[in-house]
């Protein structure tokens, strides 16, 4: 039966945009498998695959074979070993390591992205415009830096921010971030998204490289300032 009297599409659609978790087709980040979506929507597995085909292809959802699809950008895929590497890493050491990669990573968007991306994008730049709070936000984040690295079509790269991704995730301190983050920082992080995807579009590898930079060293000064950290990078 369909929930709530929505057609099937509609009512997963809602469920992904709003970052629902633990409801009615999403546990954990991750959407339940094909045939328990299909008895949810009351529709067959072949018209299931088929919606998650045109989610993927819309940028809204991320699928993985042999782990399934998910909300948000999976988990690496030795994310065990990360774990202990991050309970290991400083702040400092982190955001060291993401000033030297996510800079490379937006130059080659800007001169690598097709249109189809760089439409996508926009979306997701409006999203962290858009966040109500700092969870909203954070979700929003996520997901624009990750199609960001994606747009830079380097499968080491992406292995290597996939890396950074997870130990950020894991780290005890990153939860430091909804603390900090003020309704203003979020703000003008969310307008130097704009900016980075204004650059990005216009082809400026140099100028998009370096709204990253500026971009990622005021999350550095903000988490530093928390953490009582003279240096600003």
């Amino acid at each position: 039966m369909v929930l709530s009297g929505k057609p099937p599409e509609q009512a997963l659609l809602d469920a992904i945009k709003d970052r629902e978790n633990d409801c009615a087709f999403i546990s954990n980040g991750r959407l339940l498998p094909e045939r328990a979506l299909a008895s949810k929507l009351g529709i067959s597995r072949v018209r299931v695959r088929h919606i998650l085909k045109e989610l993927e292809q819309a940028g809204l959802v991320f699928r993985r074979r042999g782990q399934g699809t998910f909300v948000a950008p999976p988990p690496a895929a030795d994310a065990g070993r990360i774990r202990v590497l991050a309970s290991r890493i400083t702040p400092r050491e982190l955001m060291e390591v993401r000033l030297e990669v996510e800079p490379a990573l937006a130059a080659l968007a800007a001169e690598r992205a097709t249109f189809e991306e760089l439409n996508r994008l926009r979306q997701l730049m409006q999203a962290t415009l858009d966040a109500s709070d700092t969870d909203v936000y954070e979700s929003a984040d996520e997901i624009f830096h990750y199609r960001l690295a994606e747009m830079a079509h380097n499968r080491l790269f992406l292995n290597i921010y996939n890396e950074i991704r997870e130990v950020r995730k894991q780290a005890s301190w990153m939860q430091q971030r909804k603390i900090t983050y003020s309704r203003s920082t979020i703000e003008q992080l969310g307008l130097q998204h704009r900016d980075l995807m204004n650059n990005v579009a216009a082809r400026n590898s140099e100028a998009a490289a370096s709204v990253m930079r500026m971009h990622l060293l005021v999350v550095s000064n903000t988490l530093m300032r928390r953490r009582h950290y003279t240096s600003s990078f």
